[in-house]
């Protein structure tokens, strides 16, 4: 019997932040005078995770899978990004083992959502909360996201291929 294949997928956004929009981050809204810009709710935690699941399994990324011409994502939950790239995983029997998150983001002070937005998370991955992290730090005031402009997430997946 063949042991299992373990990969990895990288995922990385960014996005705006403007007057208007609902701020949120790992399928949570966060109180905020400001929100993310994009075509979705521009969740750049979720989609971090998204490109990070597909990633591991070459799936192409993001923009591929969800284009913002196509008016079926407007203003849509990214957590349906997560469960269609998990999905897609399925398909190709894998799934998502291990999610490992950074968001980067001056203001506001998340730490009292991440343990919601774990859990949100995890429930869209279909994987304990046990095993999806999510830290958030700044940059101190330098760039983009120092300056309050802007948010950005890494997140890191370890996905479990069954027959390979």
């Amino acid at each position: 019997m063949k042991e299992p294949t373990l990969r990895i997928g990288h995922g990385f956004d960014a996005h705006r932040l403007v007057a208007g929009r609902p701020l949120v981050l790992g399928g949570v809204r966060i109180e905020h005078e400001l929100g993310l810009e994009g075509h979705s709710d521009a969740d750049v935690l979720s989609h971090a995770v998204t490109d990070a699941l597909l990633g591991a399994l070459s799936l192409g990324d993001l923009g591929r899978h969800f284009p913002s011409t196509d008016e079926r994502w407007r203003g849509a939950d990214s957590l349906e990004f997560v469960r269609h790239a998990v999905r897609l995983l399925e398909e190709k029997k894998a799934r998502p083992v291990q999610v490992d998150c950074t968001l980067v983001l001056e203001r506001p002070r998340v730490a009292p959502y991440v343990a919601r937005m774990r859990e949100r998370l995890g429930e869209a991955l279909g994987i304990p909360v046990e095993r999806v992290s999510v830290k958030a730090t700044t940059t101190d005031g330098m760039g983009f996201t120092g300056r309050g402009e802007g948010a950005a997430a890494w997140a890191v997946a370890l996905v479990q291929v069954e027959d390979e």
